[in-house]
């Protein structure tokens, strides 16, 4: 499969290019300056105590190849860096998670993904363990289950067959985006327990929000498009 080019990002997040060439194919993408590399795109994200975007002079100065950004870019960074790839959105998250579901959208492939309120990461690493005898196997790695790590994990989908990811959850409907998000082919529920209970309420609820992993399942999406 080939790379994701800048041209591929503006059109899947409804951006601005605001400097750089759209034909540049993009291999790699970071949200951490700590660990840039050079053919990373940097990722500015607003969070609750920082503001990621205030580093995207930072990344391109240790040889990023561009930055995604939601914030405000100073016409000096756009003078100074004009060789480089400046893509601006309304929404990092969002975006990110536009252009992640763009990229699975371009494999037909087997992808599985692993809810529950215990036992996540075990399961889907012995299903990746299993699943990789016979494919070359993308999984998510560490902590990354969330609304930003699972689209990280799926842009990192090159010449796989198989993915097995992770999906983690505090709220109900976080769920229902990440599935909606990764298309999963099959999905896996380890249990229903009590985490999370003072944000869900019951543990009804948290089954509820656990069962939102069927709504994003590729029969059931082909189904609700008929």
């Amino acid at each position: 499969m080939e790379e994701l080019t800048v041209k591929d990002i503006v059109k899947a997040c409804d951006a601005r290019l605001l400097c750089g060439d759209e034909d540049t194919k993009i291999s790699s993408f970071s949200k951490d300056t700590r660990t840039i590399k050079p053919e990373d795109i940097y990722v500015g994200i607003k969070g609750e105590n920082f503001d990621g975007n205030v580093f995207c002079k930072q990344a391109l100065d240790l040889g990023a190849i561009g930055c995604i950004t939601d914030g405000d870019i100073d016409y000096s960074i756009l003078k100074n860096y004009e060789s480089k790839v400046i893509i601006q959105v309304k929404d990092s998250v969002l975006a990110l998670q536009n252009l992640a579901n763009y990229r699975r959208k371009q494999y037909n492939i087997p992808i599985v993904a692993v809810t529950g309120s215990v036992g996540k990461t075990s399961t889907k690493d012995i299903i990746a363990s299993v699943v990789s005898k016979k494919y070359n196997v993308l999984k998510t790695q560490g902590n990354l289950n969330n609304q930003i790590g699972l689209p990280l994990t799926l842009l990192n989908l090159k010449d796989h067959t198989a993915v097995v990811v992770e999906l983690g959850m505090e709220h109900a409907g976080e769920i229902s985006n990440l599935s909606k998000i990764a298309e999963p082919t099959l999905a896996v529920i380890t249990n229903i327990g009590t985490s999370h209970i003072g944000n869900l309420g019951s543990r009804e609820n948290i089954l509820k929000a656990k069962l939102e992993i069927l709504e994003g399942l590729r029969e059931n999406r082909k189904t609700n498009n008929q």
